[in-house]
């Protein structure tokens, strides 16, 4: 009787001391509800989402230009970036690491289709000059990557 009555005032106290653990914690916040306006301006289907294009930008075949050129086709592919970005037709973008692929960077186009990205890309001075090339890809995505930019210009210290 005595191990039992040991063995409850043990569990009592181990609750207690749970109890008081879990007061501290604070419930993670959640989502407000579903947002009828935001997700028709951002063009959203029932789920949430919407239809891209992905583009992987890969090395081209005149790569190998003298520095100073791929330097100012560089610059001119970055003012590009954002002009499009200011459009809203570029959601994202960002190069990649080195890898075997010759994958150099990516690009999601707010446009549906891989022959209106196609448009888009003809206005990038690296693409044009062939130092970069690109694989187009249809990409069904959430509707609030559209929101990238905007809140990356927001956290972006160097844009300031």
């Amino acid at each position: 009787m005595r191990a039992i009555i040991l063995l409850l005032t043990m569990l009592g106290a181990v609750f207690l001391g749970t109890t008081s653990v879990l007061a501290e914690v604070k419930p993670t916040p959640t989502l407000s509800s579903y947002d009828a306006a935001l997700a028709e301006r951002l063009g959203a289907d029932e789920r949430g989402m919407k239809r891209y294009v992905l583009v992987m930008l890969t090395t081209g075949p005149n790569s190998d230009l003298p520095k100073p050129e791929q330097t100012e086709l560089f610059s001119g592919h970055m003012t590009n970036i954002g002009r499009l970005a200011d459009e809203g037709k570029l959601i994202v973008a960002g190069p990649l690491v080195k890898n075997d692929r010759n994958y150099r960077g990516i690009f999601i186009f707010d446009v549906t289709t891989e022959e209106e990205a196609k448009t888009l890309l003809a206005t990038d001075p690296a693409v044009a000059a062939g130092v970069l090339s690109f694989e187009t890809y249809g990409l069904y995505g959430s509707a609030a990557l559209k929101e990238t930019f905007a809140i990356h210009k927001r956290i972006d210290k160097t844009s300031h």
